[in-house]
C-alpha cells in the first residue's frame, strides 16, 4: 500500500516538472577560499585584501636584513676583539702575580716555622735572629710584586685579593716578633717599611694590617701558657695589659659585619684566656708581689 502511494507521488512530480534544475545552480557564486569566521568547517578567515592580486604599484621588496647586519658586524667584532685582548693581558698579569705570591707564601712558611720555636722554650734572641733572616727575602719579593704591578698602573685593588691573605699572615708574624723583642705593638708604618711597601702605588692596606694584628693576638694565649710553664710568671700580666690596650683601641673603630669584625670579636676570647691564666697564677701566689696593674685588665662588655 505504501509503495503504491510512493510511486503515484513520484509519477505526479515528474509530470509537473519533467526537467528539474539542480539546486546548487541557483546559489550565487562565492569567491574561492572565502569562509565566514563562524563557519564550523574552518577556523580562520581570509579577507578580500588578502586574496586580492598584488598590483605593480603595491609590490615592495622585503627589507634587506643583510645590509644592517653587515654594518653592525665590524663594530661588534671589533668590540669583542678588544675584550679578548684585555682578558689575555689580565690573565698574563695575574699569572705573573701568582708566581710571585707563591714565593711569598713559601718564605712566610719558613718564617712561621722559625717563630714556632719560641713555644718550645727556646731563647728569644736565638729565635728572632733566625726569623729575621727571612724578612729580607720577603722584602725583595714584595719589591718584585710591585714591579709586576707597574705594568698595569692604578690596578692595585683589582689584583689585591691575590696576595691579601699572605700579607695578613706576614703582618701577624712581624707583629709577634715585635712583641717578643720590644713588648710593644708593631705600627702600620713600621710594618710597611719592613716589607718595602712605602710607595703610594703599592702600599700596605689598612685592613690587611688590622687583620694581621688580630691574627697575632691568636698566638698570645699559647705564648702565655708556654712561658708560665717555663717559669716566667710575669708574662701573663704583661700580655694581659698589652691585649687590653689593643682591644680598647680596636673598639674605637666602626667595623662592619665583615671578616675584620669577626676577627676582632675573636680577640675578646684571646684576652679572656690570657686573663684566666693570669688570675690562676696570681691566686697560686706565683705572680710578682705588690703589682696589681694587671688587675685592671678587663674586657669591656659585649655590645
Amino acid at each position: 500500500m505504501k509503495s503504491a502511494f510512493r510511486n503515484v507521488c513520484f509519477s505526479l512530480t515528474r509530470s509537473l516538472n519533467p526537467k528539474p534544475k539542480s539546486f546548487h545552480r541557483n546559489l550565487p557564486s562565492l569567491p574561492p577560499l572565502l569562509f565566514h569566521r563562524n563557519s564550523p568547517f574552518c577556523s580562520f578567515s581570509l579577507s578580500p585584501a588578502s586574496i586580492s592580486p598584488m598590483t605593480d604599484g603595491d609590490s615592495r621588496p622585503p627589507p634587506n636584513s643583510s645590509s644592517s647586519s653587515s654594518a653592525s658586524s665590524p663594530s661588534l667584532e671589533q668590540q669583542f676583539q678588544g675584550f679578548r685582548a684585555q682578558l689575555e693581558e689580565s690573565g698574563s698579569l695575574r699569572e705573573k702575580i701568582r708566581s710571585v705570591v707563591l714565593e711569598i707564601e713559601s718564605a712566610t712558611r719558613l718564617l712561621h716555622s722559625s717563630l714556632l720555636l719560641v713555644h718550645q722554650s727556646r731563647p728569644v734572641p736565638e729565635v728572632l735572629e733566625k726569623a729575621k733572616a727571612h724578612i729580607g727575602v720577603l722584602k725583595e719579593l714584595y719589591g718584585k710584586l710591585a714591579a709586576v704591578l707597574r705594568e698595569s698602573p692604578e690596578q692595585y685593588y683589582r689584583y689585591h685579593g691575590d696576595w691579601r691573605s699572605e700579607t695578613q699572615t706576614v703582618v701577624s708574624l712581624l707583629a709577634f716578633m715585635q712583641w717578643l723583642e720590644n713588648e710593644s705593638l708593631l705600627m702600620h708604618s713600621e710594618a710597611a717599611e719592613k716589607l718595602g711597601l712605602n710607595s703610594s702605588e703599592f702600599g700596605l692596606d689598612i685592613e690587611d694590617y688590622l687583620v694581621g694584628i688580630c691574627f697575632m693576638s691568636n698566638e698570645m694565649p699559647r705564648h702565655v701558657v708556654n712561658q708560665v710553664t717555663a717559669g716566667d710568671y710575669d708574662c701573663p700580666r704583661k700580655v694581659m695589659k698589652f691585649m687590653t690596650d689593643l682591644h680598647a683601641a680596636f673598639r674605637m673603630l666602626n667595623l662592619r659585619n665583615d671578616f675584620l669584625r669577626k676577627k676582632f670579636d675573636g680577640m675578646k676570647y684571646d684576652l679572656r684566656r690570657v686573663e684566666e691564666v693570669y688570675y690562676d697564677v696570681k691566686i697560686r701566689g706565683l705572680a710578682a708581689s705588690g703589682d696589681s696593674a694587671g688587675d685592671q685588665g678587663r674586657v669591656e662588655g659585649e655590645e
